[in-house]
């Protein structure tokens, strides 16, 4: 029996998209297999977030599921499967179970433009009533939810995860790659039903925010401090890069908000983005009383 999308993620078929995507987000994180590599059960569960999120996050197949066009395993729904959420109604005479909503009890074709079956009969049968035959169907895509460190967005790298069946695949992130983008694994997702390409696997991407440095397009900026001295007599600090330390040259008679650029050491883009570094003069102690006659004069 094909699933339910609505109850697999426990919302009601009138959630928004928003409470859509938190109810499946909140269900992957915590059935992920990476969290749980040797449960069978809640791995099977994991794959029914994923097969319900795969119908519930495209509008277009949400929409024909809502429609009745298609079950919860995405394939075209026959008379028999009905309508979900369908209101009383006629009936087709003899038919299993497919109900019509009407208003009043009057018939539901009375005035309608056109035969309201007309695109579900065209998808499913040719000329004199007989079944099309499609060809091998392409399998089921899968979408999943994954985070990556905010130093993998920024240079790229190449991860194992973790798929709803189990299976370890290695996963190139392209340098660059943002929060909402989506990475596709070819041929990683459910095998075709009748002989076809398998489905391809989608990876919905989160960027996990950093402490050190702020995203502003292909550019990276963040915080530096250095010293009352430093900042009168010039010299050097070692500053924090995504892709390791570097020596940053500092003026003499830099202030405070001065902001000196690394170039090159932002996103690793095939034309890198910059770093840009805002300085900040810190005191070394500041209880120091030689420090304190000077500021008063005195020293």
């Amino acid at each position: 029996m094909a699933l339910d999308p609505y109850s697999v993620l426990g919302v009601p078929r009138t959630a928004s998209e928003a409470e859509i995507k938190k109810a499946y987000r909140n269900k992957a994180k915590a059935l992920h297999p990476d969290l749980h590599p040797d449960d069978n059960a809640k791995m099977e569960e994991f794959k029914r977030v994923s097969q319900a999120w795969d119908i519930l996050g495209d509008k277009e197949k949400k929409a024909k599921f809502d429609r009745g066009e298609i079950d919860g395993d995405g394939n075209p729904a026959g008379f028999a499967g009905g309508y979900p959420g369908g209101g009383s109604g006629g009936g087709f005479p003899g038919g299993g179970g497919a109900r019509w909503q009407t208003r009043g009890g009057g018939n539901p074709f009375d005035g309608a433009q056109g035969d309201p079956f007309e695109d579900i009969l065209g998808g499913m049968f040719g000329g004199g009533g007989r079944r099309r035959n499609p060809g091998p169907q392409k399998g089921r895509d899968i979408r999943y939810r994954v985070e990556i460190s905010f130093e993998d967005a920024v240079t790229g790298a190449r991860r194992r995860m973790t798929m709803a069946d189990g299976t370890a695949l290695d996963v190139n992130i392209p340098a660059g790659i943002d929060t909402g983008q989506t990475l596709r694994l070819k041929s990683q997702g459910q095998p075709s039903p009748n002989g076809g390409a398998p489905g391809d696997a989608l990876l919905e991407v989160e960027v996990r925010p950093s402490n050190v440095w702020e995203r502003d397009g292909k550019d990276l900026r963040m915080s530096v401090p250095i010293s009352l001295k430093t900042a009168i007599l010039g010299g050097s600090v070692e500053v924090k890069t995504p892709s390791g330390p570097v020596t940053l040259k500092v003026p003499a008679g830099s202030n405070t908000d001065a902001t000196l650029r690394l170039r090159g050491k932002g996103v690793q883009t095939s034309t890198p983005g910059n770093l840009y570094a805002k300085l900040k003069i810190m005191l070394d102690d500041p209880a120091d009383p030689g420090l304190r006659k000077w500021a008063e004069g005195k020293a």
